[in-house]
Parts: structure tokens; C-alpha cells; sequence
């Protein structure tokens, strides 16, 4: 039975990563298979774009995309597809919410050429479940 695909999403400061690390420790605690990903990261290459991406310098809005997509289908295909096949469930510090968030709406990049970019980084597999923080 495949495991359970569990994205938080939200705005900076929501808590996403406060959440997603409480549910991954519940999770465990009551001895079930649990992974806890972020975005990016969680991968050789998704840490060294995080690095990148953080770092502050400068990007074009277009290479800013694709460095995320490129961290999210190495995480698709290394640990999180991995982890789903083998009944784990997968709890996500973000997901592809967030790029159409800040690469659509925040940086105005067609919504169109980034669903289209998640579907292929992502294989079409997306969370079974997304709670979105939304707070002020």
C-alpha cells in the first residue's frame, strides 16, 4: 500500500515548518513510517540550491524557476517517491503550492508554463493532503 503525501504550505512566517515537524513527530511517535522533506532540499542537490537561492544573488526570474524545479524532481525522485512506494508517509516543508505562490503570483511568471513544469518535475504526483497556513 502506498504511504500518504502530506505538503504544508503557506507565506513566509506562516509556521510550515514548525507544523510539518510536529506532525513528522507525532507520526513517529505513535511507530509509524514518517519522512519530514523541505523545499528546497532534503537532497545533495536540493541543499546546495537552497544555499544558492538564499545567498541572495542574482538570478533571472525564468533560471529562479527552474532551479527550484530542478531541486523538486531530484526530491520526487530520490526520497519521495522512494518513500511513498514503501508505505511511508511523506510529510512536506512546502511543495509545488509554493512556486506558483512566489514564482507566479510574486514574480509574475505564467501560471500555465509553471503547472507545466510542476507536473513534469513532480511525475503528476502531488500531496494527498495540503494544509495551507494562512495567517496575517
Amino acid at each position: 500500500m502506498p504511504g500518504l503525501f502530506i505538503a504544508f504550505e503557506g507565506g513566509d512566517g506562516a509556521g510550515k515548518s514548525t507544523q510539518a515537524e510536529r506532525l513528522h513527530t507525532r507520526l513517529m511517535a505513535a511507530n509509524r513510517e514518517a519522512v519530514l522533506v523541505r523545499e528546497p532540499g532534503s537532497t545533495e542537490l536540493g541543499a546546495y540550491l537552497r544555499a544558492y537561492l538564499v545567498d541572495g544573488r542574482p538570478l533571472t526570474t525564468n533560471a529562479e524557476l527552474l532551479l527550484f524545479e530542478a531541486a523538486r524532481t531530484e526530491l520526487m525522485s530520490t526520497v519521495i517517491m522512494p518513500s511513498l512506494d514503501a508505505g511511508t508517509t511523506v510529510v512536506a516543508d512546502r511543495f509545488a503550492g509554493s512556486t506558483v505562490a512566489y514564482q507566479g503570483y510574486g514574480r509574475g511568471v505564467d501560471t500555465g508554463q509553471i503547472g507545466w513544469l510542476n507536473n513534469f518535475a513532480t511525475g503528476g504526483r502531488y500531496p494527498d493532503l495540503v494544509v495551507l497556513l494562512d495567517i496575517d
